[in-house]
């Protein structure tokens, strides 16, 4: 049986990692559920600003149970309230709000990923010092930001493949307007997690990382390959 996964950061003296995967899960979880407030605004629909969810903070997008998990298991969840009926593109409104969260995700991959390039570019594999240690922190946001991405594009409700499906395919959006649609989403989304989905999307994210770091770097001079802590 595995322990607390603080504690086994912490006993394994991965504390870069560990403070990496706190900062990241919290700061992508909350750009991500931004991403869909934003576009729902340029929608039309007010909601998040009326619900005071155009915020920064992660407490109110995840809420106290989302955070009793991360400090439980390290994983966590969040909402962004928005009213589909105002959207001015109808269904569409609802891909493009959809889509807004998992995009900011990618982007934020990307970033991680060109600035760990130019790292390895002047740090090489380098262990130990200040270079080192933000390699591993744009490591791991690199590699979060892909499986969150990813992961989010499952079309099984309520993860957001689900919505941007429904709004660009009517046969879809009907569906999912089955009264049990929900529950077999949930249950499917459930299996996946059991079955390893996050092992396989996690492995992803590190080759994706990997891949584009190393690309940089031998752009820079730096010598090509994958990239990686």
């Amino acid at each position: 049986m595995g322990g607390w996964w603080v504690a086994d950061l912490a006993n394994s003296g991965q504390y870069v990692q560990l403070v990496s995967w706190i900062f990241w899960v919290l700061f992508s979880i909350t750009l991500h559920e931004l991403g869909h407030g934003w576009a729902a605004m340029r929608q039309g629909d007010r909601t998040p600003e009326v619900t005071g969810h155009l915020t920064w903070n992660p407490w109110v997008h995840m809420g106290p149970v989302s955070l009793l998990m991360f400090a439980l298991i390290g994983i966590c969840w969040g909402l962004m309230p928005v009213d589909p009926s105002r959207f001015r593109d109808g269904r569409l409104g609802r891909a493009k709000v959809a889509a807004a969260g998992p995009a900011m995700n990618f982007g934020l991959a990307l970033l991680c990923s060109v600035l760990l390039g130019v790292l390895t570019a002047v740090n090489g594999s380098g262990q130990g010092g200040l270079l080192a240690k933000l390699q591993v922190f744009f490591f791991v946001g690199g590699f979060l930001n892909v499986a969150l991405g990813l992961f989010n594009l499952i079309p099984a409700p309520p993860l957001d493949g689900a919505s941007i499906l429904a709004g660009l395919s009517w046969r879809a959006w009907q569906l999912y307007q089955h009264p049990n649609a929900q529950m077999a989403g949930f249950v499917a989304v459930m299996l996946l997690l059991i079955l390893g989905a996050f092992t396989v999307i996690f492995g992803i994210g590190a080759t994706v990382v990997s891949g584009i770091a190393g690309t940089i770097a031998g752009l820079l001079g730096g010598g090509g390959g994958a990239a990686g802590p």
